[in-house]
């Protein structure tokens, strides 16, 4: 099981029990739906940071909590939809469904709104992660905005993968095809996969 940073439990972020708690990249779309929910914790914590921020300053839980939410989008969630985009959106194009292609062209998009909206409030975050305490409410209304896009665009994604393309994606691929995502999946975080 994912254990709360220390962001998270300073903040107060409420830890739900994951859905899938020791999942590893052998079951491709529960490690995604671990991701998910890891995701949405992230989305939490960015959110409960700008009420702390706004209550505390640029304290030192406002730092660990910025650091934490960087760390994860800038490392974790890009290779999460790499793994989307590689694997699971094909899949689930294979299926040959117009709405369902409709659905999988506006995912892909979301993608790059995701990644744009990332660059804006990643700058914000930085300036907390810089720990000035005499800033009060560092975020100008623009990056308190872009913050509730990037917090809504998520959610919604997250929604549609989960509920639409995943179930689909996971009647199209064969078990060996499985397999090949799952060593795929872990060449890409730079682990060993054995043959």
């Amino acid at each position: 099981m994912s254990t709360p940073t220390k962001a998270e439990v300073v903040i107060g972020v409420s830890l739900p029990g994951l859905r899938s708690p020791g999942v590893g990249f052998e079951a491709p779309f529960e490690m995604l739906e671990a991701c998910h929910e890891r995701v949405q914790r992230m989305l939490d914590l960015l959110n409960r940071l700008r009420k702390h921020v706004a209550k505390n300053g640029c304290d030192a839980q406002a730092v660990d909590a910025a650091v934490d939410v960087m760390r994860y989008f800038d490392l974790a969630a890009p290779l999460h939809h790499q793994d989307e985009e590689l694997h699971i959106f094909p899949a689930a194009m294979a299926m040959c469904n117009d709405h369902l292609d409709l659905l999988i062209l506006r995912l892909r998009q979301e993608h790059l709104r995701m990644e744009n909206l990332w660059g804006e409030v990643r700058q914000a975050l930085a300036r907390v992660a810089q720990e000035d305490a005499n800033t009060k409410s560092p975020f100008s209304q623009a990056e308190l905005a872009d913050m509730d896009a990037f917090i809504s665009i998520y959610k919604d994604h997250i929604r549609s993968e989960e509920g639409l393309v995943f179930p689909e994606a996971r009647r199209a691929l064969k078990p060996e095809q499985m397999s090949v995502i799952s060593r795929e999946m872990i060449r890409r975080r730079g682990g060993e996969v054995s043959v």
